[in-house]
């Protein structure tokens, strides 16, 4: 081989040597670039270990807040509920005694005496007393009316109590039936609740005679409001909003009507008053049985004025006052038995007599407002059945109750009247509205 063809041979030997090395320089540049990407993709995965110790330091910090009652608050008592309902004779005191010492007792009833008056804790009425684990009672629910309750929190030695007004939803509903027999018995039938019933018979009470006013077919009809305590589950009866009793072709029609002077009261078309000044029958759903004037007496069986009218009821039915006024007599009275009388004015009185028992707001010397319960049918004296007699005197003598010509109440003028027409429509629309919805 000469020396021009070696030296050819050394030069294409140091080319592919070049070559060879760029090469092998771009696929390193390669795989170190891909080694990086994998690298930087694992990096955002934290260390489970790390994780695991941060939860543990998480873990002992929440605790020690709890322990030391900081910024998370403990997990509220479950408390067991005791429902004690108000029996005859009971008190107050007598109720919660076996629950509280004295000294609890006493700050109790001292709280309690702020805000409701213990005389007239109602037979039937609901007591709510909550138990925590260790068997103390720590709260106690007295529902004071429909409306509110008081709450007691009771600790060992303090007490607090609120008052918290209860929600109460409000719903209207409209009845229209024919009487057959009475209106308290057709009434109960067509699902009237006896207790606007009762209120229904002592609006009526001021116009008509129940025994001889009503006719067979007679139409009533009547709207008026449920009330429902959403807390308790438990209904009554709001207001009677319209009412209207077909008699002869008259339509005895009364609405609803909250007076300027802050009154709820009722009234006809025509913005006159249905009250009058007393009731002739203080009582609700009773069959006259006795009516005023000479008869011969059941007991003696002499012939004798009867001084009142007599309206046989069972024992225990409420008797209402006739009027405003304030109670005269309470108590025994010879053979009327348990009697109460009643002055209106410097000339009516109105009496009540035979009764089982009394309302125990009723004394003498107290205010009583028209159909206010005051006492309730009995059987006492000389009396040979169940009933309640009922007088009428004017100027210190009995008249007779279905005789008597009564005075009408306020009638309605002006703006006041343009008020109450323009409630009267919209009344009368809701009604006929409820009713045939």
């Amino acid at each position: 081989m000469n020396i021009e063809s070696f030296s050819f041979v050394k030069i294409i030997i140091f080319f592919v040597l070049i070559v060879l090395g760029i090469n092998s320089f771009i696929q390193g540049l390669s795989s170190l670039n891909n080694f990086n990407q994998k690298i930087s993709f694992i990096k955002p995965i934290e260390n489970p270990k790390n994780d695991f110790v941060e939860k543990e330091k998480i873990k002992k910090i929440d605790s020690k807040k709890i322990d030391k009652k900081q910024s998370i608050p403990l997990k509220e008592e479950v408390l067991n509920e005791k429902l004690i309902i108000v029996k005859k004779n009971d008190t107050f005191s007598k109720i919660i005694r076996p629950f509280f010492n004295i000294q609890q007792e006493n700050l109790i009833i001292q709280n309690v005496s702020k805000k409701f008056d213990l005389k007239y804790l109602s037979i039937g009425q609901k007591i709510y007393l909550y138990e925590n684990e260790k068997n103390q009672i720590v709260k106690m629910i007295l529902p004071i009316s429909f409306k509110k309750d008081l709450i007691l929190y009771i600790n060992q030695n303090s007490i607090s109590l609120n008052e918290e007004n209860i929600e109460i939803e409000k719903d209207s509903n409209s009845l229209k039936f024919k009487i057959s027999s009475s209106l308290y018995q057709d009434g109960k039938k067509a699902g009237l609740p006896l207790a606007v019933l009762a209120e229904v018979i002592r609006l009526y009470s001021f116009d008509i005679d129940f025994q001889r006013d009503i006719k067979k077919d007679t139409i009533f009809e009547i709207l008026y409001e449920t009330l429902i305590n959403t807390k308790r589950n438990t209904t009554e009866y709001g207001d009677i909003e319209y009412i209207n009793l077909k008699i002869e072709k008259k339509d005895l029609e009364y609405f609803i009507f909250f007076t300027e002077d802050g009154y709820v009261d009722y009234f006809d078309r025509e913005g006159k008053n249905v009250k009058k000044s007393l009731l002739k029958t203080p009582i609700d759903g009773a069959r006259l049985s006795s009516n005023f004037g000479m008869r011969k007496h059941p007991i003696s069986g002499y012939n004798k004025l009867h001084k009142g009218v007599d309206f046989a009821a069972p024992i225990g039915t409420p008797v209402y006052a006739g009027g405003n006024g304030v109670v005269e007599f309470v108590g025994r009275n010879g053979g009327y038995g348990k009697y109460i009388r009643i002055r209106h004015n410097n000339e009516y009185k109105t009496a009540y007599a035979h009764l089982s028992g009394y309302n125990k707001k009723i004394y003498k010397g107290a205010r009583v407002n028209q159909g206010e319960v005051i006492g309730y049918v009995g059987n006492t004296g000389n009396s040979t059945g169940p009933h309640l007699h009922y007088e009428i005197i004017f100027q210190n003598k009995q008249i007779n109750p279905m005789k008597l010509k009564l005075p009408s109440g306020k009638i309605l003028k002006g703006s006041e009247l343009k008020k109450f027409k323009k409630n009267m429509k919209d009344i009368y629309a809701r009604h006929l509205y409820a009713l045939y919805e």
